[in-house]
């Protein structure tokens, strides 16, 4: 797959549906710089001439967004967005839609493995 800042929809389809299958099935937007990209729910893609408000930002901002937008598709919905960068700026953006409302990513912080607890013997405790 050769991923530019031009390419479609139809072309990046086949990285969004990995995406897609990759957090169990949680809807993916995904969109180049200089072309509208691809909506997928359920297993399909619902648009392939896809845009809306949180990619347009992260390709323009080039910052990740975690939050829940105040209008499009996904309104009200929480979303985690990242920009694709490259040496010459900002290919693509891809969007994960938390239609759990959150919880997946509440599950997704609690399930983190803990780090290394050292034990802190300045106090003189045995160990």
């Amino acid at each position: 797959m050769n991923l530019t800042k031009s390419s479609t929809g139809d072309e990046i389809t086949p990285l969004a549906m990995a995406i897609h299958k990759l957090v169990n099935g949680l809807p993916i937007t995904m969109r180049t710089q200089n072309s509208k990209g691809v909506r997928i729910e359920e297993g399909k893609v619902i648009d392939n001439n896809y845009t809306g408000p949180i990619l347009e930002k992260v390709l323009k901002d080039g910052k990740i967004y975690n939050g829940t937008p105040k209008e499009g598709s996904y309104k009200g919905i929480p979303i985690l967005a990242v920009p694709l960068k490259e040496k010459d700026g900002i290919t693509a953006a891809i969007g994960v839609i938390d239609t759990t409302q959150g919880i997946y990513s509440d599950i997704m912080q609690m399930t983190k493995r803990p780090e290394q607890i050292k034990p802190n013997n300045s106090k003189g405790e045995f160990y």
